[in-house]
């Protein structure tokens, strides 16, 4: 469980996760041993697994993004998972409900390599039948 304190600090280093133990102690109004002692203490947990980078939209737009829906023999999700980790062009892997049993996103570079990516997807032990469908454009991302 998380406190209010907690959740702003989460909230700050979603949009800016090199900010400085400073700059978040001055946003937050508390010293920067605080927010350090802070942070440990989320990692400690489990609650901060890591840190990351978001992309500039100028590089992104090069990219070619779809979610590819997937049904899986129920016995097999577990190795469909398995071999989906090991295509680093899976950007996330979501299970669902519904008529499908998982939603993948997935990056290309081009349209032929999105085609070759959704056939090697489709091609893994356990997918019985996959969808894929062409991101757009994002129109919110947290």
């Amino acid at each position: 469980m998380t406190t209010p304190a907690d959740d702003t600090l989460i909230a700050i280093l979603r949009e800016n996760a090199r900010a400085s133990t400073a700059e978040i102690a001055r946003r937050l109004g508390v010293s920067r041993t605080t927010v350090q002692s802070r942070l440990a203490r989320l990692e400690h947990r489990g609650v901060i697994v890591g840190y990351t980078i978001r992309l500039s939209e100028e590089h992104t737009r090069s990219l070619l993004r779809a979610h590819v829906l997937l049904t899986t023999v129920p016995k097999l999700i577990r190795q469909v998972e398995a071999g989906l980790r090991e295509i680093p062009s899976v950007r996330t892997l979501h299970s669902v409900s519904g008529n499908f049993d998982m939603i993948a996103v997935i990056e290309a570079r081009s349209v032929g390599e999105l085609d070759e990516l959704a056939d090697r997807i489709g091609a893994l032990e356990g997918v019985e039948r996959t969808s894929t469908s062409l991101i757009l454009s994002t129109r919110i991302e947290r």
